[in-house]
């Protein structure tokens, strides 16, 4: 059996620069991952064919990334009789912009290629990954990384270690709507990294997300006070950062009633690559 924690990511700001005849939009981001996620189980199984041993409720099968990710796998590179049980503790909010659902597809690819001793490369692992969302291939390669294009031209970053409350709104923000938004703004000019250790750096989502959804809007206000805080991915999840894990504790046990807070560590490599 494999087991392994499937991490979540928060996006240290995410600019729109543009949008392709395709209708995808491009964008400059940095992936920051956290010590934080879901943990997964793989097994092989007798039988060929992939069971998900907890059915999430509210994902059709058809939905599911894990499953997608498994049979894309096995249409690549797996022989018929390949056969495997997953086992999930969900821990990540769907809807919440942590990139779960990604970080899942990601490292079924990688389990069941060990699993299954499929020989398949990180970079075909990754091609693969893409074929699910612009978000799964940082989560197959493994490492926090400054992102360009749709999100998969990947450039490795070694983050300076620090600490981050994240706040869960009650709210599951529809992602394809935000980016539909006639207010979004798709056409900030590209930064170079510096920018971004400046300070010079915003969520561009944010603006139209907030106007929509009151809980996010909300975190924000309360995060905000203790620190800069930002909106990750498409939300709802709010985040800041700290330079002690003390500070950040502080931060999060004065956080209002209704709302769910964590405090995590950001790392720079994923625990799928101990696999």
């Amino acid at each position: 059996m494999i087991e392994v924690l499937s991490p979540a990511k928060i996006n240290l700001f995410l600019h729109i620069t543009g949008r392709r005849p395709d209708g995808y939009h491009t964008l400059q981001t940095v992936f920051q991952l956290l010590d934080w996620g879901d943990t997964m189980r793989f097994s092989p199984r007798a039988e060929p064919g992939v069971v998900l041993k907890h059915p999430m409720p509210g994902v059709a099968e058809s939905n599911n990334l894990i499953l997608r990710a498994a049979a894309l796998l096995l249409e690549s590179y797996g022989g018929s009789e390949s056969g495997a049980v997953i086992d999930i503790e969900k821990r990540l909010p769907m809807g919440g912009g942590l990139g779960g659902g990604s970080s899942n597809a990601a490292t079924t690819l990688i389990a069941l290629n060990t699993l299954w001793n499929l020989g398949a490369s990180v970079s075909e692992l990754a091609e693969i990954g893409l074929r699910l969302g612009a978000d799964v291939p940082v989560f197959v390669r493994g490492y926090s990384a400054w992102a360009e294009g749709l999100g998969e031209i990947l450039t490795p970053l070694t983050l300076p270690p620090r600490w981050f409350v994240v706040a869960i709104p009650k709210a599951e923000v529809q992602t394809a709507e935000i980016f539909r938004h006639p207010g979004l703004t798709r056409n900030t000019k590209p930064i170079t990294m510096s920018a971004l250790f400046a300070g010079q750096v915003r969520n561009d989502l944010e603006p139209v997300v907030v106007e929509h959804y009151s809980a996010v809007r909300n975190a924000l206000n309360w995060l905000s006070n203790s620190a800069p805080a930002m909106m990750t991915g498409s939300g709802a999840c709010v985040f800041a950062g700290f330079d002690s894990e003390d500070t950040a504790r502080t931060v999060a046990l004065d956080a209002p009633q209704d709302l769910r807070t964590v405090v995590v560590r950001g790392i720079n490599e994923s625990p799928v690559l101990r696999i």
